[in-house]
């Protein structure tokens, strides 16, 4: 439908929302929105992931810090929860199907869970494994929800030999043609990335959303290296 210009006001109070992390304002600016007639997926593609994209920026130009960033993707999912259901009994499409994990052996999870909650702001669905993932549960992952990108995460340098299991495991699966692999973490490198066979590293969760839609945009490709 159509806005009217004060729905369009109305709404700017959703970007304002997930953009200062107001997870009590984005839900109800959403309800409020829905309720109004507003279409589910307007309110993502002009609103949410804009707001989010500016999070983005912001934490790039070092305005916006962790805390910042994890209040924002708590403000989108809050809004996200509502929207869902929505979106899929109509069919729509998410920009991208990603599973994402911190590899077997490695137990810290926060810089996964920007990255998550950055690509859910960028528009993608996102499954989320949590920490010492085995590579097991990362090939039913992509088969159960037919994902097209796998994310791993590391922060120890001796829990590294486990994203390269991980990758062999998908080969040997048959499902490594079926997705992009992103990789990242303090120690890993874009030369790692490139050794183990994955597709693109990333060196933060901002960063990490450009290199996915770049990735679901190309065909096979080399390495990006988006830092």
């Amino acid at each position: 439908m159509n806005l009217t210009e004060n729905h369009m006001a109305d709404l700017q109070k959703l970007y304002n929302a997930v953009l200062n992390g107001d997870h009590k304002a984005s839900v109800a600016v959403t309800q409020e929105a829905l309720a109004a007639g507003a279409d589910p997926m307007e309110l993502i593609t002009h609103y949410m992931i804009p707001a989010m994209d500016e999070v983005g920026r912001l934490f790039e130009c070092e305005e916006y810090f962790v805390p910042e960033l994890l209040l924002s993707g708590r403000a989108m999912k809050g809004s996200l929860e509502l929207l869902r259901p929505l979106l899929a009994a109509r069919g729509d499409v998410p920009a991208g199907r990603v599973v994402i994990g911190t590899v077997k052996g490695d137990l810290h999870d926060i810089g996964k869970n920007l990255v998550a909650s950055m690509l859910e702001g960028g528009g993608f669905e996102v499954l989320d494994l949590g920490a010492d993932v085995p590579p097991r549960k990362f090939i039913e992952a992509i088969r159960a929800r037919n994902a097209n990108i796998v994310c791993l995460s590391a922060l120890l340098t001796v829990t590294m030999p486990a994203m390269r299991a991980t990758v062999d495991a998908l080969k040997h699966a048959g499902v490594r043609e079926q997705v992009k692999i992103m990789v990242g973490g303090a120690p890993v490198t874009k030369q790692f990335a490139d050794e183990i066979g994955a597709d693109g590293y990333s060196a933060n969760a901002s960063a990490a959303v450009n290199l996915a839609r770049t990735l679901i945009g190309a065909g096979k490709s080399p390495s990006y290296d988006l830092t």
